[in-house]
């Protein structure tokens, strides 16, 4: 059965769409820890980062800085976080999150964001995309 993950990428299930190129798509996490949240996953479903072949793993991460460098630039924050858990969707996802400070980075707080302030922070960050 496809993860939630591969029915986003399909169009199955609706989501703040910040990028994608033929084998990766990011988009907000509609559960943030900070305003600007965003995963990015390949398109390929598998379950475990550390599976992914060499050449998928690193153009994750190319994919992952852009779009990193991209939130950098468009939502205050001291410095943008990089984590891989990955427990609650069997399938590769890299959370790229906003730092103000270390709470953010626990998934223990979370924020509230309504519907515009979601499309506004999308747009910003995929703007920003080089």
């Amino acid at each position: 059965m496809a993860s939630i993950f591969t029915k986003i990428i399909n169009g199955e299930i609706p989501c703040y769409k910040i990028a994608e190129d033929e084998h990766h798509f990011a988009f907000l996490d509609i559960n943030p820890n900070s305003k600007g949240h965003t995963l990015c996953v390949p398109k390929k479903e598998v379950n475990k980062i550390f599976d992914l072949d060499e050449s998928d793993y690193m153009g994750l991460m190319a994919f992952s800085r852009k779009v990193a460098k991209a939130i950098e630039a468009t939502v205050p924050c001291e410095r943008v976080g990089m984590m891989v858990i990955g427990l609650e969707v069997p399938h590769v996802h890299v959370h790229l999150i906003p730092l103000h400070s270390m709470k953010d980075a626990t998934f223990q707080h979370k924020v509230e964001i309504t519907e515009e302030e979601f499309e506004e922070v999308a747009e910003k960050i995929r703007s920003a995309i080089k």
